[in-house]
């Protein structure tokens, strides 16, 4: 049996390039799947939202304090996704001080929908999110998943229990990847 890959999308991404003296120029860049994936070992989280409780006060920083200790399990890179555009992506990472982890917009959420992790969030005032999740991804190939509970039923809270900094943590210290 083949092993599941991840999908094929592009992520509208802002690069920042300092220019003379204090100026900074942000450049739109296209990045694909493969250049997120192909040929390293990535842990990715997804979360429902930017500046939401659980993922600004618990999932987003949980992997910033433990990203030296993924990297020390043999993980090339740290990246959080979700549905929403660079501009807010950047802004959160700023006011959360995030240096270490990378931020991946899915502003059009063409990843998390052939993911099957777009979710419904209307009933809370959100539109079209992610749920939240964790994997292990090597050169394209997901070799673990943590999916929170309720996908299916699309509770109001999205609950932090099997896809935080710890779990994959854990998980990656085990003899089990």
């Amino acid at each position: 049996m083949t092993p599941q890959t991840v999908p094929d999308a592009t992520f509208h991404t802002r690069v920042r390039t300092p220019l003379s003296g204090s100026e900074t120029s942000f450049d739109w860049k296209m990045v694909t799947t493969e250049d997120v994936f192909a040929g390293k070992r990535v842990v990715l989280f997804a979360l429902p939202g930017a500046f939401t409780p659980a993922c600004s006060d618990a999932h987003l920083p949980g992997y910033e304090a433990h990203h030296d200790a993924l990297v020390a399990q043999g993980v090339d890179s740290v990246v959080c996704l979700a549905v929403n555009d660079a501009f807010v992506m950047f802004q959160w990472a700023a006011s959360r001080n995030i240096e270490k982890v990378r931020m991946l917009p899915d502003g059009n959420a063409e990843f998390t929908r052939k993911m099957g992790m777009l979710v419904d969030r209307s009933a809370q005032g959100m539109g079209m999110r992610s749920w939240r999740y964790s994997m292990l991804v090597e050169d394209r190939r997901i070799l673990s998943l943590f999916a929170e509970p309720g996908l299916c039923d699309n509770p109001a809270g999205v609950p932090l229990l099997h896809s935080s900094a710890e779990v994959m943590l854990d998980h990656l210290r085990s003899d089990h990847v």
